[in-house]
């Protein structure tokens, strides 16, 4: 039996719905009583990044209507509507505008469970449907009551939101071994690019190098959209192409395959950008490989050329080559040409077996943390269609009482 067969409830059937006060608490720079706004909770997480925080006397002023524990969602009403969270342990939160609190009924429903019911698409779809506001959703609190989410039994629901947490805590603990490996880079490039830690049997000095002294920038191709064509044209590789320092083709354009091309890519060539409207993508570089080899490049990038690719692709990756960027961004356009490209300066080994040993270690990092995100990519899409079934009904736990009979 599906859920379909299982009469939804409204979600007053099941909490209690306790409004946000309907104006900004007092932010003080830190301390330990939190301001979550609407940009705070995303996917299910209460998100720390942006954080907000009030005094003692705005905490008690802004829970007067109930103190947010363990157990309770938070709901977005606004900007975007539907986002929900369980509110973590251990924090003193209070909601800041434009978001309600659900307190469940723990004897109709599992807090866990109610959290990520809200979090599925049926549920999203259903929310939209009730938002308003042509270009902010938002939903009304009445709305909200009238929302109506699947309640199965009680010991079916903590039986379904056992087994979701288990691949919750898998993904967390992926998450922390991705950021811990990405700090051992971080730290592992600051030593070996700068020569503050050495491999043994090196102790020859380095030297000053120009981008201009071991390779070369290719300016990209410009077209129109007459030029445009589908899937079986030349592929353009622009910013998004490049997505956390890795090629990426969620968002591709091709042209015409006779267009004229100065260059066409090959592997090991470095992608930059070069231009863009914000200047936070400015520098922005992946390594050319594979697929995207063979193709050309946009007006707006610029391909580098050189010797040891994978090596000068780490040190665009450092805060000195960044600093370089920022120092030759253009007055009124963010944009850094060729020539300020071939200016930049690094300090780098004279011995070749030197930098091929230092691009070795630091490639075999990025393979780690590869293989890091591709396993949480991999959990995630896992408890994605755990998800549909569990909770839609097309698949049933067994309960531990049915498996004694």
């Amino acid at each position: 039996m599906s859920y379909s067969d299982t009469q939804a409830k409204a979600i007053h059937e099941l909490c209690k719905v306790i409004d946000c006060e309907h104006k900004t608490a007092p932010y003080v720079k830190d301390s330990e009583f939190l301001v979550v706004r609407t940009s705070n909770v995303r996917d299910g997480r209460l998100v720390m990044a942006d954080m907000k925080f009030t005094t003692k006397t705005g905490f008690d002023e802004w829970t007067q209507r109930a103190v947010p524990t363990h157990g309770d969602v938070l709901f977005t009403r606004e900007a975007p509507a539907g986002e929900s969270c369980l509110v973590p342990e251990n924090k003193k939160i209070c909601m800041g505008q434009r978001m309600v609190m659900l307190r469940p009924n723990k004897a109709k429903v599992d807090p866990f469970f109610l959290s990520i019911i809200l979090a599925t698409e049926k549920c999203k779809f259903d929310i939209l449907r009730l938002s308003i506001g042509s270009t902010v959703s938002r939903i009304n609190i009445s709305d909200i009551k009238k929302l109506k989410v699947p309640a199965p039994p009680l010991p079916e629901q903590r039986q379904i939101a056992e087994i979701l947490s288990t691949w919750d805590k898998a993904i967390v603990t992926t998450e922390k071994l991705i950021a811990a490996s990405q700090q051992q880079k971080k730290a592992l490039m600051q030593q070996l690019l700068t020569g503050k830690k050495r491999f043994a049997g090196f102790s020859e000095e380095w030297e000053e190098v120009r981008l201009l002294d071991i390779g070369k920038c290719i300016t990209g191709l410009t077209y129109s959209p007459s030029d445009t064509v589908d899937d079986n044209g030349m592929l353009v590789l622009r910013s998004s192409n490049i997505q956390g320092g890795k090629l990426a083709f969620d968002d591709n354009v091709f042209v015409k395959s006779d267009l004229k091309v100065k260059s066409k890519t090959k592997d090991g060539d470095i992608l930059i950008c070069v231009r863009n409207g914000s200047k936070n993508l400015i520098g922005k570089s992946a390594l050319i490989k594979g697929r995207a080899s063979n193709e050309a490049h946009g007006a707006f990038m610029s391909l580098y050329r050189c010797q040891y690719p994978d090596y000068i692709f780490q040190l665009f990756q450092t805060n000195e080559y960044y600093r370089q960027v920022n120092r030759n961004l253009g007055a009124t356009i963010n944009s850094i040409n060729n020539s300020d490209l071939h200016d930049f300066r690094f300090i780098i080994p004279t011995d070749k077996n030197e930098i091929s040993m230092i691009s070795k270690c630091l490639t075999s990092a990025d393979q780690e943390i590869d293989a890091l995100q591709s396993k949480l990519a991999y959990l995630k899409q896992e408890k994605k269609a755990l998800m549909q079934q569990l909770l839609t009904g097309k698949r049933r736990v067994v309960l531990e009482a049915e498996t004694s009979l």
